[in-house]
C-alpha cells in the first residue's frame, strides 16, 4: 500500500493483466465448507517459528516466477487480474454499445480505442503537444513561471500517493478536504512535490544504488528532449537534473511529512506573499482556478518557503526546461512509440526491475480505469458484486468492531476518560462496502476516439475540478477514495470513515464457501487493519469528528507511544537485503495497524464461534487456519530494485515482512508449538500488543 498522510491505505495497488485467474486447490471438508488454506503452498520441511512464511508459502517460493512484464507476483496480482478481467469485458461491450454521444458508454469506449490505436498516435506524432510546449517555451517572466505553476497543478484525488507529495508533474499539488481544525469546512491543503524520481533520498542518497539511478534518470532526461527534437538536450538535462536536486533538498522528509501536528499550518492567502515570497503568489491561485480562495493548509511550510524561493533565484530557462520534461514525462504513454518506450526502459526497468513493457490492451484497460473509475465502477459493482457478499462484509466488520471495542474496554493501562473518547470514535466510524451508497459526480469532459492527449489532459482537469469543487462545501464523511474495481482498501483519518472496494472481497481474500477461519485471518485481517487506522500514531491524532486533537491523557499518550517505538525497533531489526534494513519508524503506522488489526480480527473469529470449539479441516485447527489464511493473503515475490524501491518510499513493510506480525499474538506461539529457540520466538514481554 501506498498511504498519504490524509488517506492510510493498506496494501500497493498492483497492476495487473487480463488474463483469468484460476483458483487454488483448496482442500474441501467438514459438510461442504472449504478450509481456505492452499495446503499446495506450505513447505513441510520448514518450522513456523524460525520463518513463517517460508513455511506457509514455501513450496510456491521455491518455483514461482514473477512474470517479465511485473515488478512482483503474488496475491495482489491474483485478485487483481480477475478484476482487470471484468474492467476489460466491461470496457469491450461499451465498444459494442453503440452509445449515445456524452454517454459514459461512449466516453468508455472512445478512451479506449483512442489509448489503444498505436498507429494513429505515431502518425500524429508530436502536433498534441507542441502548443503546450510552445506555451512553456514563451515564459518570460516570474510572474508568467508562477502562473504556469499554478495551471499546472493538479489535485491529490485519490490516496495513492505517497506521502503527501505532489504529482510529478507539479511543484505543487492540491489536497482537498475536511479542516484539521475545523470539521465542517473543506480548505485546501498544499504538498510538496516537483521531483521525476520517486523520493528526495534517489538524489540526496550516497548509495550505490540510489547514484545508478540517478545515471539512467540524466540518460532518460537527454532521452526524452532528444525525442522531442529540442535543441542541445544534454543541456536541458543538466539543466532539469540540477534544479530537482535543489528541489529535493529542500523537500520534508517522508518520516516528518507523516507528522499531521506538523502537517498543520494554517495560511491565509495574503501569508504566502511575507513566509514564502518568490513566487506571485497571486498570479499563481488564479491560474489554480483558486482567486478567491482564502484558508489553506501548508502540509511542508518550510518546503514552500525554499521552493518559492527557488522560483525567484533559479534561471528561468531551467524552469522552462523542467516543465517540459514534466509535460514529456506524463504523456509518453499517449505519445509515438519511441516516447512510450523510453519511459518504459526507465521507469519500468531501472526503477523497478521489470523486464518488459505490458502488452498495450493491458494498459489501455488500466487508462480507461484511471480516467472514468467511476463510470466503470458502477458496472462493475452492480455486475459482480452480489448483496449476499456485501451483507457477509458488514457482519465482518461489525463483529471486529466490536471485538476492537472489548479491547478498548479491557485495556488496564488507558484511563476511563481516554477510553471513553476511543469508543466514541469506533462508535461513529463510516465504514464503506463494496460501492459508494452516493457516486462521486466528477466535472464532465468530452472524449473523442481521435483525441488521446486530450482525453488525458481532460480527465486530470476534471479530478482537479472535482477536488476544488468541494471547497465551500460542508465535507462529505461518506465520500469514496478508491472505485469499486480496485483490489486496495482504505482509512480516511479525516473522515473516520473506512473504504473496502468490492474488487479486493474477492477469493482467496473472501469467499462464501470458506470457513470462518480463513474468511477472517484474509479480509478479516485487512478489516481490522483498515479499523486500526483509526488508533495508529497518526489516526490516534484525529477524534470522532475527524479534528486533529489530542484526547489522550499525558500518560496513556506514553504508552502508546513507547509500544510505538518498541515495534519500530523490532521491523528495523529486518534485514531485507545484505545491508539493507527496513524502516521501523517510517512504517510504523502501517506496522501498527497490522499488529492491532489481525489481534482484533483474531478475537472476532472467536466471537464468530458462539461459544462452539471450531472445527478440524483438513488436518488444521481453526487457529491454524486462521494464520495461514493470513499469511497466506500476504503471499509475495518481488524483483530486487523494486524492493528497494519500496523500503525506500513506502510507509507499508514489504509483504513479506508484514507475515512477520504474527510474532506478536500469543495464540500463533500455542497454534504452532513456536519455543525458545525457535528464530522467529519473541519472549511474552517482547511482544508488541499496542491496542
Amino acid at each position: 500500500m501506498k498511504r498519504s498522510i490524509l488517506a492510510a491505505m493498506l496494501l500497493a495497488t498492483t497492476a495487473g493483466g487480463v488474463a483469468v485467474w484460476q483458483a487454488p486447490a483448496i482442500a474441501q471438508s467438514v459438510g461442504g465448507t472449504m478450509s481456505g488454506v492452499d495446503q499446495t503452498l506450505i513447505d513441510r520441511a520448514a518450522r513456523p517459528g524460525d520463518d513463517f512464511n517460508q513455511y506457509a508459502n514455501g513450496t510456491w517460493l521455491k518455483t514461482a516466477e514473477i512474470p517479465a512484464d511485473r515488478s512482483s507476483v503474488g496475491v495482489g496480482l491474483d485478485v487483481s487480474k480477475v478484476a482487470e478481467a471484468r474492467n476489460a469485458d466491461i470496457i469491450r461491450n461499451a465498444g459494442a454499445a453503440r452509445a449515445k454521444p456524452g454517454s459514459d458508454l461512449q466516453r468508455i469506449a472512445d478512451y479506449y480505442a483512442a489509448y489503444q490505436n498505436t498507429a494513429a498516435i505515431d502518425a500524429r506524432g508530436l502536433v498534441p503537444v507542441q502548443p503546450m510546449l510552445a506555451k512553456i517555451a514563451a515564459i518570460s517572466t516570474r510572474s508568467q513561471l508562477s502562473a504556469a505553476i499554478g495551471g499546472a497543478m493538479l489535485a491529490d484525488t485519490d490516496p495513492f500517493n505517497n506521502n503527501n507529495y505532489a504529482s510529478t508533474n507539479d511543484l505543487f499539488g492540491l489536497f482537498v478536504s475536511q479542516d484539521l481544525n475545523r470539521p465542517t469546512v473543506n480548505v485546501p491543503y498544499l504538498m510538496q512535490g516537483g521531483l521525476g524520481l520517486p523520493d528526495r533520498d534517489y538524489y540526496l542518497s550516497d548509495r550505490k544504488e540510489m547514484a545508478q539511478i540517478r545515471d539512467a534518470y540524466k540518460a532518460y532526461l537527454v532521452g526524452l528532449f532528444t525525442l522531442a527534437g529540442m535543441s542541445d538536450p544534454q543541456a536541458r538535462a543538466n539543466r532539469v537534473f540540477a534544479l530537482e536536486t535543489k528541489i529535493a533538498a529542500a523537500q520534508t522528509d517522508i518520516v516528518t511529512a507523516q507528522d499531521a501536528h506538523k502537517g498543520d499550518n494554517p495560511w491565509k492567502r495574503a501569508d504566502f506573499a511575507t513566509k514564502a515570497p518568490g513566487i506571485d503568489w497571486a498570479a499563481f491561485w488564479t491560474a489554480a482556478e483558486l482567486p478567491r480562495q482564502q484558508d489553506f493548509i501548508v502540509w511542508n511550510p518550510e518546503t514552500t518557503t525554499k521552493l518559492s524561493a527557488l522560483v525567484a533565484s533559479e534561471p528561468i530557462g531551467s524552469w522552462r526546461d523542467w516543465m517540459a520534461f514534466h509535460k514529456l514525462n506524463g504523456l509518453t504513454s499517449v505519445l509515438p512509440k519511441a516516447f512510450d518506450d523510453a519511459s518504459f526502459e526507465f521507469n519500468g526497468k531501472e526503477l523497478s526491475g521489470v523486464q518488459a513493457q505490458q502488452p498495450r490492451e493491458r494498459r489501455s484497460i488500466a487508462a480507461v480505469g484511471g480516467a472514468l473509475g467511476y463510470e466503470v465502477g458502477k458496472i462493475y459493482a452492480a455486475k459482480y458484486f452480489p448483496a449476499s457478499s456485501k451483507a457477509a462484509i458488514q457482519a465482518m466488520v461489525k463483529n471486529i468492531v466490536a471485538a476492537f471495542d472489548r479491547r478498548i474496554v479491557a485495556l488496564d493501562w488507558m484511563n476511563p476518560a481516554t477510553k471513553a473518547e476511543a469508543r466514541k470514535k469506533l462508535s461513529v466510524l463510516i465504514v464503506g462496502v463494496g460501492y459508494p451508497d452516493r457516486w462521486p459526480v466528477r466535472p464532465f469532459f468530452a472524449v473523442r476516439a481521435d483525441d488521446p492527449v486530450g482525453n488525458l489532459e481532460g480527465a486530470r482537469r476534471s479530478s482537479y475540478r472535482y477536488a476544488i469543487n468541494k471547497l465551500g462545501q460542508k465535507p462529505d464523511r461518506g465520500e469514496w477514495w478508491m472505485t469499486p474495481q480496485t483490489v486496495n482498501a482504505v482509512n480516511l483519518p479525516l473522515q473516520n470513515a473506512l473504504n473496502f472496494p468490492a474488487a479486493i472481497l474477492n477469493t482467496p481474500y473472501f469467499d462464501p464457501r470458506f470457513d470462518a477461519a480463513a474468511n477472517y485471518g484474509a479480509i478479516g485481517a485487512v478489516i481490522g487493519h483498515e479499523i486500526s487506522h483509526s488508533f495508529d500514531n497518526l489516526g490516534s491524532d484525529f477524534d470522532a469528528t475527524g479534528k486533529l486533537n489530542n484526547w489522550w491523557t499525558p500518560t496513556d499518550l506514553a504508552r502508546f507511544e513507547a509500544s510505538g517505538k518498541a515495534l519500530v525497533a523490532q521491523y528495523n531489526a529486518y534485514e531485507a537485503l545484505p545491508g539493507l534494513h527496513l524502516n521501523g519508524e517510517q512504517e510504523l503506522g502501517e506496522n501498527i495497524a497490522d499488529t492491532a488489526g489481525l489481534t482484533a480480527s483474531y478475537e472476532a473469529y472467536h466471537a464468530s464461534l458462539g461459544g462452539k470449539s471450531a472445527p478440524v479441516i483438513d488436518g488444521l485447527t481453526g487457529d491454524q487456519r486462521f494464520f495461514l489464511a493470513f499469511a497466506q493473503s500476504w503471499r509475495t515475490k518481488m524483483r530486487e530494485r523494486s524492493l528497494r524501491a519500496r523500503i525506500a518510499t513506502d510507509v507499508h513493510a514489504p509483504a513479506p515482512w508484514r507475515i512477520e506480525t504474527v510474532r506478536n499474538l500469543d495464540a500463533w506461539y500455542d497454534a504452532f508449538a513456536v519455543k525458545p529457540g525457535d528464530k522467529r520466538y519473541l519472549a511474552p514481554k517482547d511482544r508488541v500488543h499496542v491496542w
